[in-house]
């Protein structure tokens, strides 16, 4: 049996094991503390499909993915093959001086399968997620001459002073300040925690009241560039937007000369059952103007995108854009590696079977224990909330943390989301058989019931 084919085993009694321990001392004295290894204490030695060896041969299956990076597998062999290709070739080219097919053709590919509006669209790349979304802004204040950017409650867009900023949770900006001006907050769509007693039409208006509040409390509509928004917000807690919103939303900017930013960092590459998930979007009539990307776009390799129509990228001056590493010669062989998988082997589909086989098994569990308070999401991305009560819904984000810790010794990897620590993001690779998203389960439950009775 191939290895991305085997089931979780712990083959050392218990995580970490001799030769990882010894690896993890080596960290603490040589990496910052601030990059603590301690919570999940794994030292990768090998992966292949969903799953990864440790330095003392345990096994175990991977529900994080590299935090959505390994949508299509550890160690895909199209993806190795086109990377050692290129990197017989030559590593580095910078763009400001040449011009690599690599570039052209990976762009030309988002081009097709990028759901923003325009005709003709064009893409450029960067190196990261906070890269991106910090370049999409750049573009939205060079076409419409505005300094304000609306963001959302729950958001996470990244760790670069804007994206600080931008981002909800400010444990990951403490005493990084002064932050850059002109950026305004409005309450994202939660509907599990929206207003008590609230049907989900009335939600929807309550949320969309708090934004037009913005324009009277915050700064006038003609003063906004942009809002930035992810489709489904991943560190928040795995919240979908619903769509009733997004249409909501987009008559809003339209109406005032804004632009719609959809952050896929997370959620685009097949993950949500469509390419992107603003797809959903398109369909419903209400198509981002930008879209940006990162993650699984090269399967692991350092690529951000950022997609938007012709007219929109040709008003940012010279200079704006740009950077020694963006569009990487190397990363871009292993997005057009990865785009040329998810096309041929239709991940999209992948992802909403995967989907379906972990929501039924999730929602099974939520019948059977009270503190599953919901389970939501798109395609293969669904957060599992859990609460101390399911009236009061009191986040009980300790016995997640139980949870994954007990989970992490039997061989299952999971992460915790949410503003409370208090939601299971489901992120495996989308490659991941049914025998392991059966074997996931067992030994998910198996965990909950040893972090209920600690």
């Amino acid at each position: 049996m191939s290895f991305k084919d085997e089931l979780p085993k712990i083959v050392t009694g218990s995580v970490p094991g001799p030769a990882s321990k010894a690896l993890l001392a080596r960290w603490d004295a040589a990496v910052p503390k601030a990059l603590d290894g301690t919570a999940y204490p794994i030292c990768l030695k090998r992966g292949e499909g969903a799953m990864f060896e440790d330095l003392d041969g345990n096994k175990f299956l991977d529900w994080i993915g590299g935090v959505g990076v390994l949508n299509i597998g550890y160690s895909q062999p199209e993806l190795v093959a086109a990377v050692k290709e290129q990197a017989e070739k030559f590593l580095h080219g910078i763009l400001n001086v040449y011009v690599h097919d690599g570039y052209v053709t990976l762009a030309e590919g988002l081009n097709r399968h990028v759901p923003c509006r325009g005709a003709k669209k064009k893409t450029f790349f960067a190196n990261s997620g906070a890269e991106c979304d910090e370049n999409a802004i750049k573009v939205a204040k060079a076409y419409t001459k505005r300094e304000g950017v609306i963001c959302f409650t729950g958001a996470f867009h990244g760790r670069t002073n804007l994206t600080m900023a931008l981002t909800a949770k400010k444990s990951y900006a403490r005493g990084m300040g002064p932050f850059p001006a002109s950026i305004y907050r409005a309450p994202y769509p939660y509907l599990y925690r929206a207003p008590k007693g609230y049907s989900e039409e009335e939600a929807i208006r309550f949320y969309i009241d708090e934004l037009n509040r913005v324009f009277d409390e915050g700064a006038p509509a003609n003063e906004i560039a942009c809002m930035i928004v992810e489709p489904l917000q991943g560190e928040g807690g795995f919240i979908p937007a619903p769509i009733e919103w997004v249409k909501a939303v987009r008559r809003i900017c339209d109406d005032n000369g804004i632009l719609l930013i959809a952050d896929e960092v997370q959620c685009g590459n097949c993950r949500t059952g469509k390419y992107f998930a603003s797809e959903y979007w398109a369909d419903a009539g209400c198509a981002p103007d930008i879209v940006t990307t990162a993650k699984s776009i090269a399967g692991g390799m350092p690529l951000s995108a950022i997609t938007a129509s012709a007219a929109i990228m040709d008003s940012v001056p010279a200079g704006v854009i740009g950077g020694t590493y963006c569009g990487n010669p190397v990363s871009c062989a292993a997005g057009i590696a990865a785009m040329k998988v998810y096309d041929e082997e239709d991940f999209p589909a992948k992802a909403r079977h995967l989907g379906e086989l972990m929501r039924k098994g999730f929602t099974d569990l939520q019948a059977k224990y009270p503190c599953i308070g919901d389970v939501r999401g798109l395609g293969a991305m669904i957060g599992v909330e859990f609460v101390k009560d399911p009236v009061t819904k009191e986040p009980d984000g300790a016995l997640v943390s139980r949870l994954i810790q007990a989970a992490l010794q039997k061989g299952l990897l999971m992460e915790n989301a949410g503003t409370d620590g208090n939601v299971i993001r489901f992120l495996a690779p989308l490659v991941m058989t049914d025998a392991q998203a059966k074997e996931g389960l067992r030994i998910f439950e198996a965990a909950l019931q040893e972090a209920l009775q600690a």
